[in-house]
């Protein structure tokens, strides 16, 4: 691979990482073209794009956007490694998480989001329980429902037992 490759794709990872900052880093290795076009197709339907990258590639991707939470990831880019870029924040962990209780692979290593690192594979099932943004939302909608919901139906019963007497 020539330099100017090398700089054009480096330059289109820091873009992705700065445009999408939520990402996990897993190893493929491993996988049969069988599971990696399962993999992809999963990755797809769950809106996850997947790259696989050249360690060196990546880190001065990292390295050039200047986040220093995101250096930690660094140090796992050992052997193969596969980029996954997301908006929700859990579904890459579901899909890890599934396809490593089917087949074994792939393997979490990494992963940034909403501006924290998570390095090691004990994190994964933390991750799979992350709630996205609208799941959030509409959490604290029905909470704060609840209590309104209450005093409707006490206000009703009041104005059903007052117009049975």
């Amino acid at each position: 691979m020539r330099k100017e490759e090398k700089a054009q794709i480096i330059e289109s990872l820091a873009a992705q990482i700065a445009e999408n900052p939520n990402f996990y880093i897993a190893n493929l290795e491993g996988l049969n073209a069988e599971n990696t076009s399962d993999l992809r197709r999963a990755c797809f339907e769950k809106g996850v794009k997947l790259l696989v990258v050249k360690n060196t590639l990546l880190t001065k991707a990292i390295e050039k956007n200047g986040n220093e939470g995101i250096k930690a990831l660094c140090e796992t880019l050992k052997g193969s490694t596969a980029v996954m870029f997301t908006t929700t924040p859990n579904a890459p962990a579901k899909i890890i998480k599934e396809f490593g209780a089917k087949i074994g692979k792939p393997e979490f290593k990494a992963a940034f989001l909403q501006e924290c690192s998570y390095v090691g594979a004990e994190h994964l099932n933390t991750l799979v329980n992350i709630k996205s943004h609208d799941e959030l939302v509409g959490d604290i909608i029905s909470l704060l429902q609840s209590p309104i919901r209450r005093v409707v139906s006490a206000l009703e019963n009041a104005k059903k037992e007052d117009s049975a007497e």
